[in-house]
């Protein structure tokens, strides 16, 4: 059983999509096994974001991060990583395509509803980072 972390983002929540895409994670056979509503430090978001923390939208990316909760989750399934980031789509908006979580949701790159793990090692070590 593989494992992935899935984060919800501010715009996910303010926007009342939680349930929606929470269906469509289940409704593809994959297991929610932990969830948890959190508001993310400043601390948490520079070790998460560390690849981009120079860069000069990193503060526009703090700034959205930190203005509401987000909905983190550890999703099980055969091939949970691979098959999480097929349902979410691509990271950018103008690639998206209807059909996946960020193509019917997203309003922009900046605004695309959903955090992902790229590999599985990385998701090891996001939900260390993000539950212990």
């Amino acid at each position: 059983m593989e494992r992935t972390y899935i984060m919800l983002k501010p715009d996910c929540v303010k926007r009342g999509l939680i349930g929606e895409v929470i269906s469509r994670i289940e409704k593809k056979g994959f297991t929610i096994s932990d969830i948890k509503m959190i508001n993310l430090s400043e601390d948490i978001l520079r070790e998460h974001y560390a690849h981009i923390t120079d860069k000069p939208f990193f503060p526009s990316v703090l700034e959205y991060m930190t203005s509401g909760p987000v909905v983190a989750m550890i999703v099980e399934g055969e091939n949970a990583v691979f098959g999480m980031r097929s349902i979410m789509g691509p990271t950018k908006y103008e690639e998206n395509t209807g059909g996946t979580i960020r193509g019917d949701f997203a309003t922009s790159t900046s605004f695309n509803i959903i955090h992902g793990s790229d590999s599985v090692e990385n998701a090891e070590i996001e939900i260390k980072r993000f539950f212990g």
